[in-house]
């Protein structure tokens, strides 16, 4: 299985623009600029790689953990799961430094000590916290 996204930017860095698509038409020439990544803390400018490895991190750990639930016989009602990505400067320029997810989950006959094992499991085993093995990848999980 293989996956593609595109991305066109124009100009320079500080100045320039860009759009970005995505196969599944999610994204159709949506907007990307140096603004919208370094500067927007809003997040209202349009999007960057941070928040789309965000949410393709908060996606796969919610689909990897219900996979495991349904497994213990505990399928999730409901599983909330966001992941901050932080990015620092770093040697002149900047890194992504970590992944930070948070799960509140709403899964009926599951014990806390279950739910933490296959949570923690998730975690590890998700291929995006995979692809994610240079960075900390932290969870907080909780049952609602």
């Amino acid at each position: 299985m293989k996956r593609h996204a595109t991305a066109i930017w124009k100009g320079a860095l500080a100045d320039g623009t860009g759009t970005i698509t995505t196969q599944s038409g999610a994204l159709d020439q949506h907007g990307y600029s140096f603004k919208a990544r370094f500067e927007d803390e809003s997040g209202r400018s349009g999007t960057n790689p941070e928040e789309l490895l965000a949410a393709a991190h908060a996606g796969c750990f919610a689909m990897q953990l219900s996979h495991f639930l349904a497994e213990n016989g505990t399928p999730a009602e409901a599983l909330n799961a966001k992941a901050v990505v932080s990015v620092e400067q770093e040697g002149g320029g900047f890194a992504i430094t970590k992944s930070a997810i948070t799960l509140e989950a709403k899964v009926p006959g599951v014990d806390e000590s279950t739910f933490g094992d296959l949570a923690a499991k998730a975690k590890e085993g998700c291929p995006v916290s995979k692809a994610l093995g240079a960075i900390e990848v932290t969870l907080d999980a909780k049952l609602v």
